[in-house]
């Protein structure tokens, strides 16, 4: 089956044995418990929700239909399933090789928790450059950590040539694939050994949901990782589930259109002259064009860029957007922008921000599927009256 096949079709297919409804759309199993039959005689193999419910094992199915995986899990949140991977891979005195440019959110957990709790050092390199991975690997170096494209400076990495010096070293490689979706990227395919997501953004795509997903294809690293979830009760509701696989069913369609519309944006930014530089892996003058072209079947609806002024002209502009919510989080079919030094990595320190390129006047911005047209419109009237 071809992606937007397996988006409707896999883990829901209707259930036409004797009793069965054979339902076109998975029910919602919300009960905590099941009834066994005798000792050891479990009913269709499930005990306590927290372990497993119909309704999550068909998502988790549906998950690993999209980036061509054996598994799929889901989890409460992107956060909780970043440290449920992290709980089960790593140990005290463990080193991780990490892009230096993350989600500001993982940052902290790998900076204010995972190391000083744990007893685990984080080294972040400019992964776009191969040599740097290669460099900071030490003996005790047992985990490699990517996201492409990268928030908020929509960087990209060579997964394949980054995944060929991880494992020449025994490291696992942790592919952060939010920002593309399984439907213009899928690092298992080129070399990641676990591939990670946010629910809550494209693959949900409704802003209605908080979720997480971790895909992957190894037997042992599986079963390690779905003993901690179940110990650290780190899954999805099941509600949440029944949102995801709804959102999944669009996902394909929803992706063209938020790819098309940030192409006509960008082409439209950068013609006005009170932007200054523009992070696009679409635009031609990406430091990663080509690779972006390579690795991904299509370029995506994030982007950021940088106004021509101060602060106080960034906040007029998004003062005065009517169509555009400023507000965290992205891939909803609605329109976002967001102030990335006082919001997504507002922990991260002024200088290392600085250090990054995530300056003051970077805004970022997730391109909805509304018409483009008025789109366009909202961002002209509020970038005229700065």
């Amino acid at each position: 089956m071809r992606f937007e096949t397996k988006a409707i079709h896999v883990g829901e297919e209707p259930d036409h044995r004797e009793g069965a409804n054979g339902d076109v759309v998975l029910p919602i199993h919300l009960s905590s418990t099941f009834a066994w039959k005798g000792i050891n005689e479990k009913t269709n193999g499930n005990m306590y929700s927290r372990l497993s419910n119909p309704t999550r094992d068909a998502l988790e199915k549906k998950l690993a239909a999209l980036e061509n995986a054996k598994y799929g899990m889901a989890f409460s949140s992107g956060m909780s399933a970043i440290t449920t991977i992290l709980l089960s891979i790593l140990k005290s005195g463990d080193h991780v090789v990490a892009f230096d440019d993350l989600y500001g959110g993982t940052k902290g957990l790998f900076d204010q928790i995972i190391s000083d709790g744990l007893n685990i050092e984080f080294t972040y390199v400019d992964a776009t450059n191969p040599k740097n991975i290669e460099k900071a690997i030490k003996k005790n170096t047992k985990l490699l950590w990517l996201e492409t494209p990268t928030n908020p400076l929509m960087k990209i990495c060579d997964i394949s040539g980054a995944a060929e010096i991880a494992h020449k070293h025994k490291m696992l490689v942790v592919v952060d694939n939010t920002f593309a979706s399984p439907y213009l990227q899928q690092p298992l395919s080129l070399g990641s050994d676990i591939v990670l997501h946010s629910t809550t953004k494209y693959i949900n795509g409704h802003s209605d949901s908080i979720g997480g997903a971790i895909m992957l294809s190894d037997d042992k690293i599986y079963e390690r990782i779905r003993f901690v979830q179940g110990e650290a009760g780190t899954m999805l509701s099941p509600f949440d589930c029944f949102l995801v696989m709804r959102g999944i069913k669009t996902l394909a369609i929803r992706m063209r259109e938020h790819e098309k519309n940030a192409a006509r944006i960008v082409s439209y930014l950068e013609k006005n002259p009170r932007i200054k530089t523009i992070f696009y892996p679409g635009l031609k003058s990406h430091p990663q064009h080509e690779l972006a072209k390579k690795q991904m079947a299509g370029f995506g609806g994030m982007l950021s860029f940088e106004l021509n002024g101060d602060i106080d002209d960034v906040n007029r502009f998004l003062r005065t957007l009517k169509l555009f919510s400023f507000a965290v989080s992205l891939g909803g079919v609605e329109s976002l922008i967001e102030h990335p030094a006082s919001m997504t990595h507002g922990q991260v320190l002024k200088e290392d921000r600085e250090k990054l390129g995530i300056s003051d006047t970077l805004i970022r911005m997730s391109v909805g599927i509304e018409n483009v047209e008025d789109l366009i419109s909202d961002l002209d009237r509020a970038l005229s009256g700065i």
